[in-house]
């Protein structure tokens, strides 16, 4: 019985997603560091990097291309919301309905295979956490235009973490529980960015912040894969 190889096609993948992380590591170290330079090099390339994995290997395996399609468009979203979100200036908005956008086609990935909100119970307490988060920063949210984003964001990121989790409850695999927990961590660190905004100031936010989005990244590019359809049914 023989070992079978890394084969070229894996060692890339392999390469890119090492490349991934350690890009993820020095976006976020310059950002705590205030190298605004660094920094707007490295968080751009980060999410260049994770579409590139994932272009790579849709092209590969030749399986999944809807699927593929769906991650990388939610990546290229989360690519335009980070750079509206760095830039000088306040550019807040556009950077949030570009991660509404974001959502919205992770929403159409987790999807793809599972019936809608398979899990009851995670999507009333997804919307019951998005609507004590939001009534918690109601009270910095001054302008009418803000109070609505950040509503209909809040409402779809509860939306696509209860659609991760009710996948993840329907397929009840690995990869799919960390898919999961990496749209959890997702909302976590928008939590993050609203209270250090609309609430308090954090300490070590950027670290915090950052930390977890990446994080969150991470886990869906590198977990999230097609699943079979499934029947539809509802888990209490």
């Amino acid at each position: 019985m023989s070992l079978r190889s890394p084969t070229p096609i894996t060692e890339r993948n392999g390469r890119l997603e090492l490349l991934l992380i350690a890009l993820a590591v020095l976006s976020t170290a310059t950002r705590v560091l205030d190298l605004t330079t660094l920094h707007f090099v490295f968080k751009p390339l980060t999410m260049l990097v994770a579409i590139t994995l994932v272009a790579a290997r849709s092209y590969s395996t030749g399986a999944g291309a809807r699927f593929d399609v769906c991650l990388m468009a939610a990546l290229a979203a989360s690519l335009a919301g980070d750079v509206f979100l760095m830039l000088p200036g306040n550019y807040f908005i556009p950077g949030l309905a570009s991660f509404l956008v974001a959502h919205l086609f992770y929403i159409a990935l987790f999807r793809q295979g599972v019936p809608w909100f398979p899990s009851r119970r995670a999507l009333a307490g997804t919307l019951g956490i998005g609507a004590a988060m939001y009534a918690w920063v109601w009270g910095g949210l001054g302008d009418p235009v803000l109070r609505v984003a950040v509503a209909a964001y809040v409402s779809v990121i509860a939306l696509m973490v209860a659609q991760a989790i009710g996948r993840a409850a329907t397929v009840r695999d690995a990869a799919a529980k960390a898919v999961g927990l990496g749209a959890c961590v997702f909302m976590l660190s928008d939590a993050l960015i609203a209270v250090n905004r609309f609430v308090q100031p954090l300490p070590l936010v950027s670290l915090w912040v950052l930390a977890s989005y990446y994080t969150a990244q991470i886990l869906i590019v590198h977990y999230a894969r097609p699943v079979a359809p499934a029947a539809p049914a509802t888990l209490a």
